[in-house]
């Protein structure tokens, strides 16, 4: 759930779609302001989070990168967690970070990066040999979740029945 990509109530649809497309969890950004200005959107995390939690049912929830310094309180980032895992169901975990917030203020930053250099990186489009190519490596160093993380609003729904019908199947066998 990017929450810089879409309103709060697609993604909310977005996760009840990736629940019944077989994914284990999902994770959402929380960001004051869109990476660019372009993207037009940043819901507030935690009210997302807490309609994720009342509309599916097994899927995991995650933060994906809080501030418990900077941008937050820790007892309110510590209330925010205890609140959205009583609302899941306990599917809740609440991943934290430094803060850092480059990417919501050097917009311009993106203009060197190019889509090659992106694509020399991660996996890049419906290439599922590509995905099992460059996640094999992570599942062999012992990591036991990947995020997956699909960039582009209109393109979210292909990109789960895509998901549910060829890559989870594909990385499940690893």
């Amino acid at each position: 759930m990017m929450c810089e990509q879409s309103r709060p109530d697609d993604l909310v649809r977005d996760v009840c779609r990736a629940e019944e497309a077989g994914f284990d969890f999902s994770v959402i950004s929380d960001h004051f302001q869109p990476w660019l200005s372009s993207q037009g959107h940043s819901g507030y995390a935690w009210s997302i989070l807490g309609a994720a939690a009342q509309a599916t049912e097994r899927i995991g929830l995650m933060s994906y990168v809080t501030c418990p310094t900077l941008r937050y309180h820790p007892a309110i980032v510590a209330q925010k967690a205890a609140t959205v895992q009583i609302l899941s169901g306990n599917r809740f975990r609440l991943g934290l970070g430094a803060g850092e917030n480059l990417n919501e203020h050097v917009e311009s930053a993106t203009q060197s990066v190019t889509r090659e250099d992106v694509a020399d990186q991660l996996a890049c489009g419906p290439d599922v040999e590509e995905h099992v190519e460059k996640i094999k490596p992570f599942i062999d160093a012992g990591y036991t979740e990947i995020a997956l993380v699909q960039i582009g609003a209109d393109h979210q729904q292909p990109f789960t029945e895509w998901a549910e019908r060829e890559l989870l199947p594909a990385l499940r066998a690893l």
